[in-house]
């Protein structure tokens, strides 16, 4: 496995994420952005959050699995989220969640929650980018 996620002592331990990715892989791999939309381009969730992060997770993994990688292999994520207030985490993490319950384990690598004023449509509430190394 190229990355090794890990959480330094002197960092609080998060259950949504590790603090450290170390990355040995020669590949990298950049996911675009990815909203809540189903293969067809409809809005899957509308006006719901949770629903809209499952499937941005859903659409990494599937963009992952196409370069022949896993969530084991993501260092770093990064979610853009329309009008964040700390109330919508638990939303948030219940989409990740079902998401997981689908892709088979909890994707913690580390991750930057970004708080935005729109994204490209009004439907959309949650963008998700990811950075893969694999050998």
């Amino acid at each position: 496995m190229s990355i090794t996620l890990v959480n330094p002592p002197a960092l609080p331990e998060i259950p949504a994420y590790r603090q450290v990715s170390i990355a040995t892989g020669s590949k990298l791999v950049f996911i675009a952005g990815q909203v809540s939309w189903d293969a067809d381009g409809v809005v899957v969730g509308e006006g719901d959050l949770a629903a809209q992060v499952e499937q941005c997770y859903l659409n990494i993994a599937t963009a992952l699995a196409e370069a022949g990688a896993t969530f084991d292999d993501v260092a770093k994520m990064t979610v853009y989220v329309v009008d964040w207030t700390p109330d919508k985490l638990a939303l948030f993490l219940e989409g990740v969640d079902r998401a997981a319950a689908k892709l088979g384990g909890t994707p913690v690598p580390p991750g930057t929650l970004i708080g935005v004023a729109a994204l490209d449509v009004p439907e959309h509430l949650v963008e998700v980018e990811a950075t893969a190394v694999i050998d």
